[in-house]
């Protein structure tokens, strides 16, 4: 063979092979282990005192092993939980407060926050401004515009707040959580946007469409088993493009005001219509009672007239006088009366008044107690 022409043999090396140390090429040459390894022994020798024996080496190992074995000891706070592995496997699940696990390289232990709650952004970023204390938000067309069920864009911008539900699966199961979150959140709104028409979207679907898409969400990561439970899907703006928020915006403004004339008309008639209805009611009822009282009025009279007849049957002088007294009584009682006497004008021969007897009006002055004529002349002065 071609090899057999060269000094070295196949490794280039001379003839000790690979292993040997035949002629040294121009390159570096590599350390020799067993040198180092001396050099060490003799640099840690020189370091220990004369009396550091074999004892001493004992304690040292001992102390050192300590150490390794008290680096164990880890405390998992409150709002964590402790996820162990041994050699890179999942073991178990420690609760907060201090615990002890097989020091590394053994067992390690991962604490994530179990109950914080987390936010995803989706179709809006925050970008920190030095020269501002508050942060200011970007849209992001490319996730928030989305196709409706009537073929209309609408531009929604969401934030969904989850929390680890299960630490072995959020750990193990997804290798990007967030990023998983965010995926499965955008999908779930564009599916739910996609079965509802813009104007309820605009208006008044909000709340619905919140909840469909949290059920949605969390339906599709237990699938995925990511160990996350959603909280909260809010959204924080629904717009129609901008092209044409103008004309979507005239056509919110038209529907409030025929909304509004509705509700005022029907607030018209809820006023009118019981009002109309108590007035009928009380006309009914006045009906009812006239009827009543003119029905018993007239029992009343018809009673009256057949006792009277009784009477009359049993006296007729007697009680056609009385009734003419009677009857005299009502008619004449009410006015002013005037006595004529015949007889006291013939016999004054003509003169005077006529036979017209004055007649004291005794009725009114006792009606009438604190006029001038009955008080006394002191008092009227």
């Amino acid at each position: 063979m071609s090899w057999k022409n060269q000094s070295g043999g196949p490794w280039g090396s001379g003839p000790r092979g690979p292993w040997g140390s035949g002629p040294q090429s121009s390159g570096p040459t590599p350390p020799d282990i067993e040198e180092l390894i001396r050099r060490s022994q003799d640099r840690l020798r020189t370091m220990m005192p004369d009396s550091f024996g074999f004892k001493g080496v004992i304690l040292l190992v001992a102390l050192v092993i300590g150490g390794w074995l008290l680096s164990g000891f880890y405390r998992v706070e409150p709002d964590e939980q402790g996820v162990v592995l041994r050699f890179g496997k999942f073991i178990g699940i420690t609760q907060p407060g201090l615990n002890y696990h097989w020091p590394y390289p053994v067992e390690t232990v991962l604490t994530p926050k179990v109950t914080r709650v987390n936010r995803v952004d989706i179709g809006v970023r925050l970008a920190e401004d030095s020269r501002r204390p508050i942060a200011t938000a970007h849209d992001v067309p490319q996730e928030s515009q989305m196709l409706t069920g009537d073929e209309n864009i609408v531009d929604v911008d969401f934030s969904v707040f989850w929390v680890i539900s299960n630490a072995e699966q959020f750990l193990f199961n997804v290798q990007n959580p967030e990023g998983t979150i965010k995926a499965v959140a955008e999908s779930a709104m564009r599916e739910v946007i996609g079965r509802t028409d813009i104007q309820p979207i605009l208006t008044g679907a909000r709340q619905g469409i919140e909840t469909g898409v949290q059920e949605l969400m969390q339906h599709t990561l237990d699938q995925y088993k990511a160990g996350v439970r959603i909280t909260q899907v809010q959204l924080q703006k629904v717009d129609p493009p901008t092209q044409v928020i103008d004309a979507f915006r005239d056509v919110q403004a038209a529907r409030a005001d025929a909304e509004r004339a509705q509700n005022e008309g029907q607030t018209y008639a809820n006023r009118v219509l019981p009002e109309a209805r108590g007035e009928a009611s009380r006309i009914d009822n006045a009906a009812q009672a006239y009827r009543e009282r003119t029905v018993v009025e007239a029992r009343g009279q018809a009673a009256r007239f057949l006792k009277v007849y009784d009477e009359y049957v049993k006296a007729k002088g007697v009680t056609r006088e009385r009734m003419y007294l009677e009857t005299m009584e009502r008619v004449l009682g009410g006015v002013d009366k005037v006595l004529v006497d015949p007889g006291a004008a013939s016999a004054s021969g003509g003169n005077g008044p006529g036979g017209v007897v004055p007649v004291l009006p005794l009725n009114d002055l006792l009606r009438r107690p604190n006029s001038p004529a009955t008080q006394p002349q002191g008092a009227a002065r």
